[in-house]
């Protein structure tokens, strides 16, 4: 059996068993013995839930957030060293960040479009919000002086990933001036990235088992979460998801690569349901580099450059949610946005998705941002609390779509993509 296939089987098993479980919580007197009762929410809650399931799934999520500083430093020192022309770079980068752009401008001007036409906050009760309390969220100008490290030992302990990527790139580059010095440790990275690759592999047969002890415990928590009012909500942020991820994308890469858009989505699947019961673009970036280079055909060059870039600045998924979001407050409290307020909450999200971080739940920080500049009310996050963990899921996995969709773009622009590879629908695969 495919990994796919695995993985998908996990997925709908622990989002069934988890659903029941809550349910079967919810049951005050489900056995009519008070002691069996005990027993069985004893078994149910704290043996499977809050033990058993969530000690795997924090397992998992370790095992894959330990790879990421490590492959994505040794990776991206591997792609800058072995420039042939190093003034490349430069050019490579800007027109990296230009798609990431451009993609997050169209991802949020889609979901202001139909969450204007669908109007999912009309006649909402804003009575079901509780209070939200957002953090103090940091200046743009600290953002942008946060990229560049001033200990890089300290940024690689902590995940700044931005910082690992300024530090990487300035020791690629000093490798790659360094001649026969730089060649001898050039060759040591090389045998280190293709050890980590290959840990990736390993903890890849794993990923059935840590989905499943992901979801079973969140479905368990929270069922399958707040209907009524945020139907209508969930349904119009799902359908930008949709549209942005399966129609947006590919025509993109069609347009700009003439690649078939076909291929990559089948390429991607497994990178999807990593990144749906994750939800967060920097775990999933080992799994994203992964099929990038090996399933995609994306040299290392690229490849270690954009998909850690991407993990940290292109949150196209934040940024739909983040309109939708918006649009559904302001309507909730009858505010009618005005064209310049529109434009600004575009220019204000894509901004923001700069100093984003790749974890979960981190697009409401910046939603009360965006907030904040067009004066709508911070506590109406409340409203959308809820489902936003569900939702996270799903934009999460636009959010590694798109790494890997301007990855390749990239790439085929810069003569870095081995077309047999892309074309070939069993390179890379892990059965």
């Amino acid at each position: 059996m495919s990994l796919t296939r695995q993985i998908l089987i996990a997925m709908t098993a622990a989002i069934l068993l988890g659903s029941l479980t809550q349910r079967l919580l919810l049951i005050p007197d489900l056995l009519s013995d008070p002691v069996w009762q005990g027993y069985l929410h004893y078994f149910l809650d704290d043996f499977l839930t809050h033990g058993l399931f969530l000690l795997g799934g924090k397992i998992f999520i370790a095992s894959l957030k330990v790879l990421v500083v490590p492959l994505v430093f040794v990776s991206l020192v591997c792609g800058v060293c072995h420039l042939r022309d190093q003034g490349s770079l430069g050019r490579l980068s800007l027109k990296t960040i230009v798609l990431y752009l451009a993609t997050t401008g169209l991802a949020i001007s889609l979901a202001l479009l139909l969450a204007g036409w669908w109007q999912p906050g009309a006649g909402v009760d804003k009575s079901t919000g509780g209070d939200y309390v957002p953090p103090q969220p940091m200046a743009l100008i600290d953002v942008l002086a946060n990229i560049f490290p001033s200990n890089p030992v300290q940024a690689m302990a902590e995940g700044t990933m931005l910082q690992v990527i300024v530090f990487a790139l300035l020791i690629g580059v000093a490798i790659g001036r360094a001649g026969e010095y730089g060649e001898r440790i050039g060759s040591h990275f090389n045998d280190w990235n293709e050890v980590l690759m290959k840990l990736v592999t390993l903890l890849m047969s794993f990923a059935p088992y840590g989905v499943f002890c992901l979801l079973f415990t969140l479905f368990a928590e929270q069922g399958i979460g707040k209907v009524g009012d945020l139907a209508l909500y969930m349904l119009t942020v799902t359908s930008v998801l949709l549209l942005h991820g399966f129609v947006v994308y590919p025509l993109l890469l069609k347009g700009l690569s003439g690649l078939s858009p076909r291929v990559f989505l089948r390429k991607m699947r497994n990178v999807q349901l990593f990144a749906f019961s994750t939800a967060s673009s920097t775990a999933t970036v080992p799994v994203t580099l992964r099929a990038v280079e090996q399933r995609l055909g994306v040299q290392n060059r690229v490849a270690a450059f954009s998909v850690p870039l991407g993990a940290t600045i292109n949150m196209d998924g934040t940024a739909i949610m983040q309109g939708v979001a918006t649009a559904f407050i302001a309507q909730a409290y009858g505010f009618d946005l005005t064209l310049s307020q529109y434009l600004l909450v575009v220019l204000t999200a894509m901004l923001a998705s700069i100093g984003t971080a790749g974890v979960p739940g981190v697009g409401l920080v910046t939603l009360a941002l965006v907030l904040e500049q067009v004066q709508l009310p911070v506590e109406g996050i409340a409203l959308i609390i809820g489902v936003d963990r569900i939702l996270d899921m799903m934009r999460t996995a636009v959010n590694v779509t798109g790494d890997a969709m301007v990855s390749v773009v990239v790439a085929r622009s810069e003569g870095a993509l081995d077309h047999d590879t892309y074309n070939n629908p069993k390179a890379g695969e892990q059965n």
